[in-house]
């Protein structure tokens, strides 16, 4: 199974980000998980790749033209596809990958599982969502989603087909069963 990772380009400013993001890449590795990531060799990001790759699996990244001209792809991927630019870089993630996970990042990372989460809502996106909640990092996020069910915006079958969790036996079992959201009808 292919996993999208959405991630920071940078290492936040403590040590238990990087080191839960290795112990993800090991469990993917060790399940035979392969990664789709945002291509970067920086951050959150390269640590996960750079795990990946150590460990043997196929690392696919997707990175606009204008971060590669950057110089921050990362030269050692199985597969560097180059898009037009950060639409196309999402939208080629959710058709490479079945399962989609948010660790902590900035306001990109969170845009990009919020595309994910609601593509399902409309049914656009079958895959589970999921926000690595390392060290509580989206405690703040998962109270959001709760007041927009207690205000009426969410559903609850809706809210409970995104995952909060730091457990990656939680996790495991959250992919297993999940069943994507019916379509939602006006």
């Amino acid at each position: 199974m292919k996993i999208a990772i959405f991630c920071g380009a940078s290492l936040g400013n403590h040590p238990i980000y990087a080191e839960k993001s290795m112990e993800l890449a090991d469990w993917m590795a060790a399940e035979q998980h392969d990664l789709v990531f945002g291509g970067g060799k920086v951050g959150l990001m390269g640590a996960m790749a750079n795990r990946m790759i150590a460990q043997g699996r196929v690392t696919i990244g997707v990175i606009p033209t204008f971060l590669q001209e950057r110089e921050i792809a990362h030269p050692g991927l199985t597969d560097l596809i180059v898009v037009e630019d950060m639409h196309q870089r999402k939208a080629k993630m959710m058709d490479l990958a079945q399962v989609f996970i948010a660790l902590p990042g900035g306001s990109g990372t969170l845009e990009e599982i919020s595309e994910v989460i609601s593509w399902a809502r409309v049914g656009q996106n079958d895959g589970p969502c999921i926000l690595y909640n390392i060290n509580g990092y989206y405690e703040p996020l998962k109270e959001m989603f709760d007041q927009m069910v207690g205000q009426g915006f969410l559903s609850q079958d809706d809210r409970d087909k995104v995952l909060f969790s730091d457990d990656l036996g939680e996790i495991a079992q959250f992919i297993q069963t999940y069943q994507a959201p019916a379509i939602r009808r006006y």
